[in-house]
């Protein structure tokens, strides 16, 4: 029996942020692939990626979300799927003192495609609901502690992300109110490159059990 191929593993521009794009085996049923393999993930990072928590969100077309990360520590890194509909997924570096600060990445996720973004401590997620009834799949690290999400304006023009908006996306109140990453920055709410860089280093030792 044929062993399955492993997903491939491509670290983006971004350091530490990873697009994972399965290979499909078809045949008269359908298709089958391997979209996690923690040993393979973890040789690509350099350090163990856990699950501790699984989430969902469900949006309908034009839903725009994000950006959002997670204060470091504790911080919480994230692999995030599309497994219903199309999604037009960022991940931008919001690291102070990151030589990447400000840089984002595009992928298009669509459900029948597979593809995962890793998006490691510091580097902030957004995605723009393409079609109805959109499901993202969220494999996190850590468990989520109340108090440490990070919002940075999906629209700040500085970072400058393509929407290519149709309308007035649909945004939760606390998205739209949320500040630039220049404010963010100001006001000492992004975490910094050294803080992060520190983060990863206790992951590669076994810090977080």
């Amino acid at each position: 029996m044929s062993r399955t191929p492993r997903a491939t593993v491509t670290e983006l521009s971004i350091p530490g942020a990873y697009r994972i794009e399965p290979h499909h085996i078809p045949d008269r049923r359908g298709h089958f692939y391997e979209a996690f393999r923690a040993e393979a993930l973890g040789a690509a990072l350099g350090r163990p990626f856990p699950i501790r928590q699984v989430n969902y969100s469900v949006s309908r077309r034009g839903t725009l979300r994000g950006i959002h990360t997670t204060s470091v520590p504790p911080g919480q890194e994230k692999l995030v799927t599309c497994v219903r509909g199309s999604a037009l997924d960022v991940a931008v570096d919001l690291r102070v003192g990151s030589p990447t600060f400000g840089r984002y990445e595009i992928t298009r996720q669509d459900e029948g495609s597979g593809i995962g973004v890793l998006m490691a401590d510091g580097i902030g997620h957004a995605f723009l609901a393409l079609s109805d009834d959109v499901c993202m799949n969220y494999l996190c690290s850590a468990e989520y502690v109340p108090g440490t999400m990070i919002d940075v304006q999906a629209l700040d023009p500085e970072i400058g992300i393509p929407w290519d908006l149709a309308g007035e996306p649909v945004m939760s109140d606390k998205d739209r109110a949320a500040p630039t990453a220049r404010e963010a920055a100001a006001a000492g709410l992004l975490p910094s490159y050294a803080d992060c860089l520190a983060q990863y280093g206790a992951l590669a030792a076994g810090g977080r059990a």
